[in-house]
């Protein structure tokens, strides 16, 4: 027996490696199941066994002892920059603190607040963060309120690099809009649209999927990011979801996600977003639509006919009081629902304890939402979405996409059953080590070619340098004090 250091970090074991654990969630019959003093044999980037001891020859066997060996989790809404939205949780509203572009920024010229090298930063230090909380598979999302329009192919062909650097697997796509929300009086927001940018950036998408659909041993490949709903003008929904069907490629379109986005679409299309798509036959199963906290019961409905996959990202939400309403609702409808963390921490765990209580808040008891179903969604939810039933569940032929937990926390006790001691413990940080593709992707906490305490300080200067530019960027530019004041004077 060895341990998991006799490995190599970032790099793939060669042969059979044997990993023996107490909890294993293996998969058996269409769903997951839990075996106990048991074995998962992987061997190149495929799992060939889950259960008792494995009786054949094996390369190597890691004893790892008191752990819970579970799927990867798949985040349909990763974030993959420094999070500003953080900066408005107590600090509001939103075109008052840097949320909304004034008019005066408009009339001066959007520019970009990052360098190049700041932006392929960021993407590295967030593909990191993710894989230390058991994130196996990301499709991630960024913020374009500091951005000059929409993201850059330039900038994804690094994501793509960090992404293979860094042993993630990832679908990826620039973000792309027809327009964009203006505050032209306090209070007051306003559609802009440039409808050939948008239709330029959607062409710019085709074509790095077409580059990158499938890279790097398929550890990277492609979908299409219409930025938000409010800000897509019909032809560009059109065309993509064209492209989508083409291409067989996932979209990622958010809408019912805000009372902003529900006046907007209200005015400009009389009714609400999934209506609105429904109405010109733009919904479909390979359509993945953060957060629906705004689905009204007959968006829900359009959503099930479909095949609409709904992304919940209930920590985000939460924050602010809002929630799914509900999750036992859309399950009950036949809605997939993956999982997504869109925010700092990028903890899978603390979003699935949150979604626990906030389904059953929703529901007034514990019927709202049981432990299985919320880890349900945030493994087989998201496989299920992007049509990739290799991933999502450990069993033979699956791709090995392995998170391991520390059972042995000192947090956890006293222990109950390992799955619900990790939602309920609600923290991905007993994340010890995960596998991607076959490959020790992270181990107790480092990546491979990254120094996480050097990144750290670096992710926070170049966040302190984006926030001394937030005046410039908001309503009346406020200072920076009055935006943002301190819990206690």
């Amino acid at each position: 027996m060895t341990g998991l250091d006799a490995l190599t970090l970032g790099q793939r074991p060669s042969g059979r490696t044997a990993l023996a654990a107490r909890w294993i969630i293996g998969h058996l019959n269409g769903r997951h199941k839990l075996f106990e003093q048991a074995e998962i044999v992987i061997e190149a980037d495929r799992v060939i066994h889950v259960g008792p001891a494995f009786p054949g020859p094996v390369a190597r066997r890691i004893d790892l002892g008191d752990v819970l060996v579970s799927p990867g989790f798949i985040d349909l809404d990763a974030l993959s920059d420094l999070d500003t939205t953080l900066l408005t949780v107590d600090n509001g509203p939103g075109w008052a603190t840097g949320r909304v572009w004034p008019q005066s920024y408009v009339d001066r010229g959007p520019y970009e607040m990052y360098t190049p090298e700041e932006l392929a930063f960021q993407k590295h230090y967030a593909f990191a963060q993710l894989l230390r909380q058991g994130i196996t598979s990301a499709l991630p999302i960024a913020s374009l309120f500091y951005r000059e329009w929409g993201e850059t192919t330039a900038e994804f062909e690094t994501a793509a690099q960090a992404a293979a650097d860094l042993g993630l697997r990832v679908w990826l796509g620039p973000a792309y809009r027809s327009g964009g929300m203006v505050c032209t009086a306090p209070g007051v927001l306003e559609p802009r649209f440039d409808e050939a940018r948008g239709l330029k950036g959607l062409d710019d998408a085709i074509v790095f999927a077409s580059r990158h659909g499938g890279s790097y041993g398929g550890l990277v490949q492609a979908m299409l990011s219409p930025d938000r709903v409010e800000t897509c003008t019909l032809a560009l929904l059109e065309r993509t979801m064209a492209a989508s069907r083409d291409m067989a490629l996932p979209v990622r379109l958010h809408m019912a996600q805000g009372r902003m986005e529900r006046r907007t679409v209200q005015a400009l299309h009389g009714t609400t977003a999934p209506q609105w798509l429904a109405r010109h036959g733009l919904l479909h199963d390979r359509l993945i639509a953060p957060h629906a906290v705004e689905a009204e019961p007959q968006d829900l409905a359009l959503y099930a006919r479909h095949g609409v996959t709904i992304a919940h990202c209930p920590l985000v939400y939460a924050r602010d009081g809002e929630m799914l309403k509900s999750f036992r609702r859309c399950r009950d409808l036949g809605i997939n629902i993956g999982m997504g963390t869109d925010t700092a921490p990028a903890d899978m765990v603390l979003n699935m304890a949150v979604a626990l209580m906030m389904g059953r808040a929703a529901e007034g008891d514990d019927r709202g939402l049981t432990t299985a179903e919320v880890f349900d969604a945030a493994t087989m939810g998201g496989a299920n979405a992007l049509h990739r039933p290799d991933l999502g569940r450990l069993q033979p032929g699956s791709k090995a996409d392995i998170a391991i937990f520390d059972m042995a926390d000192s947090y956890f006790a006293p222990r109950i059953d390992p799955v619900q001691s990790l939602i309920f413990g609600a923290t991905g940080r007993v994340t010890k080590a995960v596998f991607v593709d076959g490959r020790l992707s992270m181990r107790d906490g480092q990546v491979a070619g990254m120094d996480m305490a050097a990144a750290r300080s670096q992710a926070q200067a170049q966040f302190d340098r984006l926030l001394q530019r937030y005046p410039e960027r908001s309503w009346g530019h406020p200072d920076l004090a009055a935006m943002f004041p301190p819990t206690y004077p």
